[in-house]
């Protein structure tokens, strides 16, 4: 539809339509009705403003989302169509690893990949867009949602968002057999004071701006066709209502001319924030702030027309809004084809296919992060007797807390993936994931473990009985997907004390143990390291994550994946994370304490367990010195940075190799370093690469003291190494 028909119906369309459109409403309220008429959304929508609504979330399957299509398109006044809304943020029903382990590939092409095949999927069955990607830098890891996202580095954030984005979106005009992505959750939503889940971000706009604001901005210049509002308040405003937030710096500075959702009654909680005294004040904020598309509160179809007949609103602006929401509908092709060629489409050919699982694999691969393998330790051999043990052996809950979608029956268990190998193995669950009498509770599911602890100290006996008579031991140990995702902040982010007494147990009768670890967020392990040779960090590896496993387990796959979070030495670290400010009184870990007067603990290492970048594989690589092309530049010239990277062992591997700047003086203080680069090498035994880069100023650039985004002159090292704690350095100079 041209831009003019769009205007045309515009005009055409009453007050309460339009503000009808600006209303999303959950799948919830139109199932089991006869017509779409019946429902009330929070007692306060009334029945046939139901049917007003522009779009839903959470529906499922092609035939509920033809049908719900046909239904309100006959019910409302124009046949304006629906778009349709869900969370898939890892998969839709082939699963992939959680966001999190996503970023440890350091990849955008599987980034992409991961993207376009879910998006694939949910657009067969149905879908149109997706409340993906989640791009909020994370550094704290109590925060259950850290899964979600990529990582505590704003370049790779950036990297990974765009390339999501990619991938979502795909190259069609109207995102032909694709979906339309929804960037979240603007802004700052990864920084809640305390990790605990909805709580208030404090950050000074540099801060905001230099470490928060560029993966959302690239995500934008990607072309993300949404974003989404954050819960949290920042400078104690709720983002929802924060016109200097939504209008200036989102609209206006970032460029972004799509659909601005709140997140889940977000504009209601205007409420509870404290900030608006009733739903009608609620809708005036967040209308003034910008935001186009209420979900979930239904303060907009309860307070804006009432609000204009008032004069307290004008309504040019919920005009802008519905524009908005019509071009995207226009942008998805819905007023040529509300079903999106669903009545012609096989399903079966998108959904779940050999080829997407053979993806998942691979990606599931690439995201583990081998952190230990003393005396060679892994591979295993197939002729060693080993025992498994632990409750991911057998268990499928490997998806992750945000994977709806996804059938934990069709997920490949641990023990599958390692029968398929061949060899000699053994396996005892020895405990459950959550201790005896817990329940957790999720989304879709809640788990609870019913066996008294005599019952698991009788497993857990059986399991160490089992590991006195193998060769090796692998734990498969960590926390339960519903630990993780939203509403799961954690005080203690160790194992489950089940899982300890086990890993006690099992590590007494036999030293040759490795673990694999199964998680949504970095946790505290320092007990797993001091009592096992190998580390493997699985992460919530998606639905082909048991063959992922028993690929780098047994050797068939290489471990490649670097952290893209720190793993603290103590949950009293965090937020802990590479790029800090040296401080006044800086101390490198290892240097002399005695001076108590210096930036440091005095129980704890500054330094997290395993940093950022950090990652072994099963052969070894060395580096040359770094070599620039010159030793000074002026701005806007290149800068050319290269080493050479040799494998030095006896096996295949890809290295990751990192680039790493340090501004030595600044009219603010800077990061001690920042990610500037990356890139992966293959190399055969003995084979050597260069791996080159390119820097000029603009990569240099940070917020003045002035608030100028410029990079000043000055002396800088780049560093280039295996991650974030290189020693692999040289100095330049810019002019």
């Amino acid at each position: 539809m041209k831009e003019e028909k769009l205007r045309v119906l515009l005009k055409d369309m009453s007050l309460k339509e339009k503000i009808g459109q600006m209303m999303q409403l959950d799948v919830s309220c139109f199932r089991n009705e006869g017509p779409v008429t019946g429902s009330e959304v929070d007692q306060e929508i009334a029945g046939e403003d139901l049917t007003l609504a522009g779009s839903i979330l959470g529906a499922v399957g092609a035939e509920e989302i033809k049908d719900l299509q046909k239904r309100c398109m006959e019910k409302q006044p124009h046949h304006i169509p629906i778009v349709f809304m869900a969370d898939i943020i890892n998969g839709y029903k082939t699963i992939f690893p959680i966001p999190l382990a996503l970023g440890c590939t350091f990849s955008q092409e599987d980034a992409r990949m991961v993207g376009d095949i879910m998006a694939k999927e949910s657009a067969a069955d149905g879908l149109h867009v997706t409340f993906a990607p989640m791009v909020d830098l994370v550094r704290d890891a109590r925060w259950g949602r850290v899964m979600e996202s990529t990582g505590e580095d704003p370049y790779l954030n950036s990297r990974m968002a765009e390339a999501m984005v990619w991938g979502i979106q795909g190259e069609g005009e109207h995102y032909e057999g694709h979906l339309g992505a929804c960037t979240k959750h603007f802004a700052a939503y990864g920084a809640p004071t305390a990790g605990k889940e909805y709580n208030n971000v404090e950050l000074s706009e540099r801060t905001l701006r230099e470490d928060y604001l560029p993966s959302y901005q690239a995500a934008i210049d990607a072309g993300s066709a949404m974003v989404m509002t954050s819960f949290n308040t920042l400078d104690r405003i709720p983002a929802t209502g924060n016109q200097w937030l939504m209008r200036k710096i989102l609209r206006e500075e970032m460029g972004f001319d799509g659909v601005l959702v709140s997140d889940y009654n977000a504009i209601g909680e205007l409420m509870t924030h404290g900030v608006a005294e009733d739903k009608k004040e609620a809708a005036r904020q967040a209308l003034e702030a910008g935001i186009d598309l209420d979900m979930m509160s239904g303060c907009y179809i309860g307070g804006l027309e009432e609000l204009v007949k008032e004069g307290k609103i004008r309504e040019e602006l919920i005009d802008e809004a519905v524009l908005r929401i019509l071009r995207l509908k226009n942008r998805l092709g819905l007023f040529e084809d509300p079903y999106r060629g669903l009545e012609d489409q096989d399903t079966a050919r998108e959904i779940f296919t050999e080829e997407n699982r053979a993806k998942a694999r691979k990606a599931a691969v690439d995201s583990m992060v081998l952190l230990e393998n003393q005396e060679g330790f892994l591979p295993l051999k197939k002729e060693e007797k080993v025992a498994f043990i632990g409750p991911f052996v057998e268990d499928k809950h490997i998806l992750g807390a945000w994977s709806f979608f996804g059938d934990i029956e069709q997920a490949v268990a641990c023990c599958q993936g390692i029968k398929e190998k061949g060899a000699q193995a053994v396996f005892e669950r020895g405990c459950g994931m959550v201790n005896p009498g817990q329940t957790l509770y999720g989304f879709r599911y809640n788990m609870t473990n019913t066996e008294s602890w005599e019952e698991i100290d009788a497993l857990i006996e059986r399991a160490a009985k089992t590991a006195a008579d193998c060769d090796k031991v692998v734990l498969l140990i960590g926390e339960a997907p519903i630990q993780t995702g939203e509403g799961s902040s954690r005080g203690d982010i160790t194992i489950p004390e089940a899982q300890k007494k086990l890993l006690d147990a099992v590590t007494k009768v036999n030293k040759n143990t490795a673990a694999v670890i199964f998680a949504g967020r970095p946790l505290d392990i320092r007990d797993v390291k001091e009592k096992t040779k190998a580390i493997l960090y699985a992460w919530m590896p998606g639905t082909e994550g048991g063959h992922a496993v028993a690929d780098i387990l047994y050797g068939d796959a290489e471990p490649q994946g670097r952290l893209s979070m720190s793993l603290p030495w103590s949950v009293g670290q965090v937020p802990v994370f590479y790029g800090e400010l040296s401080t006044g009184r800086h101390i490198e870990d290892g240097e002399w304490v005695e001076n108590r007067f210096l930036s440091r603990y005095s129980d704890m290492p500054n330094q997290p367990l395993y940093p950022f970048g950090y990652g072994l594989g099963y052969t070894e690589f060395s580096y040359s010195e770094v070599r620039l092309d010159k030793e000074e530049i002026r701005m806007g010239e290149p800068l050319q940075v290269s080493v050479t990277v040799k494998n030095t062992g006896s096996r295949r591997g890809t290295e990751t190799v990192q680039l790493y700047v340090t501004d030595k003086v600044g009219s603010v203080a800077r990061p001690m370093r920042q990610l500037k680069g990356f890139t992966k090498l293959t190399l055969e035994p003995g084979e050597s690469k260069d791996a080159v880069f390119d820097l000029t100023s603009e990569d240099l650039r940070f917020y003045t003291r002035s608030m100028e985004y410029k990079a000043e002159p000055g002396d800088f090292i780049v560093w280039v190494g295996a991650n974030s704690r290189t020693k692999n350095g040289k100095k330049f100079k810019l002019r």
